[in-house]
């Protein structure tokens, strides 16, 4: 819908006509400047505890994994045992955290969440594991980073639920085995790749979550609406949802910047219209990318002749961090074939030069490869 034609044209006037001010509106933009970052900021924490779902019930999507597990917990449960160690791998946001609080609320458990980067010591870990009761639940979100010393002492209470530690020094050095009462170990990681093998295959069930369909993330943004007070409707979900890069974290994200908005210049039914205008000031254009896509895949296009471009060269030409790129930017883009990745770097592709109006150049393309 063009600008000339769009019912909410004079929306640039409205917050002037509404007695907001235009410092108030500007402030609404820079909330998010990044918008699909996979930073957690503290309102995000509160906000997205409060609309995270509480049994499988309540969880949309992944249906295939949501059935497997209510299987396995059901099986442990008349065994009377704990669930075997789970480990859940996917981009940031899918709803790692959410099944593995679902998962203790539906064994009965109690749950103690830390993350990889948290344990730097042993020490940490040993207190952990050693405060854990019969059947709970231990979760460690981006447990690639852990530390390879910490890690190690994890094989041993993952498999035998004892863990060995170190007294004294030099010819006075003793063993002392310490057990732990059976618990399950939740890990979270965006990158399973970086897992040591020994530790990988201590798990027994894992799980990898893949981007949702926007029919689900339309369900997820409706149920996040009525416990927000949102009043929106159907279009205007499904227009957040087409921008959300198949991330529910990011829907949520999109749907609060939509209700400040909507609070701010009083609009009490958000539609359609409204929503993509606000979207658009936004800087979240129709196929979901903030600035950091467009930068990237400007770069390739406009710098690098589409690719191949390594991802050192991309991230120092950005000023951007090379772990930035690979976990916030290219799994949405490669997943929605803007993006390749070739043995000689990433590729732009027909689709990406086709969204910013540029010229595919087929048999140049060819004859990278």
């Amino acid at each position: 819908m063009s600008e000339e034609t769009s019912p909410v044209r004079n929306y640039q006037s409205e917050p002037a006509r509404k007695g907001v001010s235009n410092g108030a509106r500007h402030a609404l933009l820079k909330a998010d400047s990044v918008i699909t970052d996979i930073k957690e900021s503290e309102e995000d924490v509160v906000l997205n505890i409060s609309l995270r779902p509480k049994k499988f019930g309540e969880f949309v999507g992944h249906k295939d994994i949501v059935d497997n597990l209510k299987i396995a917990i059901q099986a442990a449960q008349e065994r009377k045992e704990p669930l075997e160690h789970v480990l859940l791998s996917g981009p940031p946001g899918l709803g790692k955290t959410s099944l593995s609080h679902i998962i203790a609320h539906e064994m009965g458990a109690k749950i103690t969440a830390t993350s990889g980067p948290a344990i730097e010591r042993a020490g940490d870990l040993i207190g952990i594991l050693t405060n854990l009761e019969n059947g709970d639940i231990l979760f460690i979100d981006e447990i690639h980073r852990m530390s390879k010393v910490v890690e190690e002492f994890l094989y041993p209470a993952m498999e035998s639920f004892q863990i060995d530690f170190v007294i004294d020094k030099g010819p006075y050095a003793k063993t002392i085995k310490f057990n732990l009462k059976p618990f399950t170990l939740i890990g979270a990681t965006t990158r399973t790749g970086l897992l040591a093998a020994p530790l990988r295959g201590r798990f027994g069930i894992f799980y990898s979550l893949d981007f949702y369909k926007v029919e689900d993330l339309a369900k997820i943004i409706k149920n996040s609406s009525q416990l927000l007070s949102v009043k929106i409707d159907d279009p205007a979900t499904l227009e957040i949802a087409k921008r959300s890069r198949g991330t529910p974290r990011i829907a949520n994200r999109l749907l609060r910047r939509v209700r400040d908005y909507a609070q701010v210049l009083k609009i009490e039914n958000v539609d359609q219209p409204v929503t993509s205008k606000i979207l658009n000031e936004l800087g979240i254009d129709q196929a979901g990318f903030d600035d950091l896509d467009r930068k990237v895949l400007k770069l390739i296009l406009e710098s690098f002749g589409g690719g191949p471009v390594g991802i050192e060269s991309l991230a120092a030409s950005l000023n951007e961090e090379v772990d930035t790129i690979e976990d916030a930017v290219e799994p949405y883009l490669l997943m929605a074939g803007y993006l390749k990745r070739t043995s000689r770097g990433r590729l732009a592709t027909r689709k990406a030069f086709e969204h910013f109006g540029l010229k595919f150049n087929q048999e140049q393309q060819a004859e990278i490869f």
